[in-house]
């Protein structure tokens, strides 16, 4: 997965393990919750991972058992971040 814009175009603000992104090109604005901005952050460390080894890597960031349901719930997170325009579509 990798960023729909460069990182300069963004301006992040985090507050804890949440944050809020800041589309300058487009002026608008997002609310990161943690899983969300955990895997934000970890697709713009690892732009070539797949969907499976973003899960794998996240599960182990987070010391969360890396179920069927939390490869769910990484598929549609990544589906609200590609619809919002912070990561292009794969």
């Amino acid at each position: 997965m990798a960023p729909a814009t460069p990182l300069a175009s963004r301006l992040l603000k985090s507050w804890g393990d949440e944050a809020v992104v800041y589309d300058t090109a487009s002026g608008d604005t997002h609310y990161l919750k943690p899983l969300t901005l955990a895997l934000y952050q970890l697709c713009h460390d690892h732009p070539g991972y797949t969907s499976v080894g973003l899960a794998t890597a996240l599960a182990a960031r987070l010391g969360v058992a890396n179920t069927p349901q939390f490869h769910e719930s990484i598929e549609d997170t990544l589906a609200s971040l590609r619809a919002i325009g912070l990561l292009k579509p794969a």
